[in-house]
């Protein structure tokens, strides 16, 4: 078997020790999931800006509180986090504001509660599976390196049994190795900016919920006196 053959990144994964073939196939299939959650991860963060902004405007825009309570009810399975925001205030102001023993700044105590609770499930949906984009972008690297020093100690092992030691001999298992590393990177990289971005959008996301939370406690609060 020449050496061109034996650099070929086939016959590099085919040759390669047991350990270093777990390890590929370890990093290979946690690389399959990763991009899997960044798919999920993208549509849910487009689908939930998109909600967001539509929603917005019709706030904005002056529309009926009770219709838009309505309606957020009656479609609350298609609806957006800050939909799901709105209503959960909403609901909290129409049970509070008939108990008359309560004065307006308890009523709107018990509105800030109920709108941070629906908040905090929102982004905790928001949030789901980044952690594990987070733990492939920083230990994949050294799942790859492992398998990487693991394959390199078996390549020099495995001179002992030559009578001399030749850049051709030793080549292959290097090079073996060093594709656990590669694959690591792979795995590795696209999760790390993926992370990123996510977080970045959640983190504005969470900006606008928190803004409009505070603007519509004052707006309820108006309307108690």
């Amino acid at each position: 078997m020449n050496i061109t053959q034996d650099l070929s990144i086939i016959e590099l994964i085919s040759h390669a020790s047991l350990v270093v073939k777990l390890v590929m196939a370890l990093l290979t299939w946690v690389s399959l999931l990763s991009w899997y959650w960044i798919f999920r991860k993208w549509f849910a963060i487009r689908d939930a800006r998109a909600k967001t902004e539509q929603f917005e405007r019709d706030f904005w825009s002056g529309g009926d509180l009770n219709s838009m309570y309505q309606s957020a009810q009656n479609d609350r399975h298609h609806s957006g986090a800050l939909e799901h925001i709105f209503e959960a205030g909403y609901r909290e102001f129409t049970k509070l504001r008939g108990q008359k023993i309560l004065d307006p700044t308890a009523v709107v105590d018990g509105i800030r509660r109920a709108m941070r609770a629906t908040y905090q499930r929102e982004l905790d949906d928001l949030d789901a599976h980044l952690s594990f984009l987070a733990s492939v972008g920083s230990v994949s690297p050294y799942v790859g390196l492992f398998g990487t020093v693991w394959g390199i100690m078996h390549a020099f092992r495995g001179l002992s049994n030559m009578s001399s030691a030749t850049l051709a001999a030793v080549a292959p298992g290097i090079a073996e190795a060093l594709v656990a590393t590669a694959i690591g990177l792979f795995a590795a990289i696209p999760a790390v900016v993926a992370y990123n971005r996510f977080a970045h959008d959640v983190d504005r996301l969470a900006v606008r919920f928190e803004s409009f939370m505070e603007e519509f406690s004052n707006i309820l609060q108006r309307q108690l006196r």
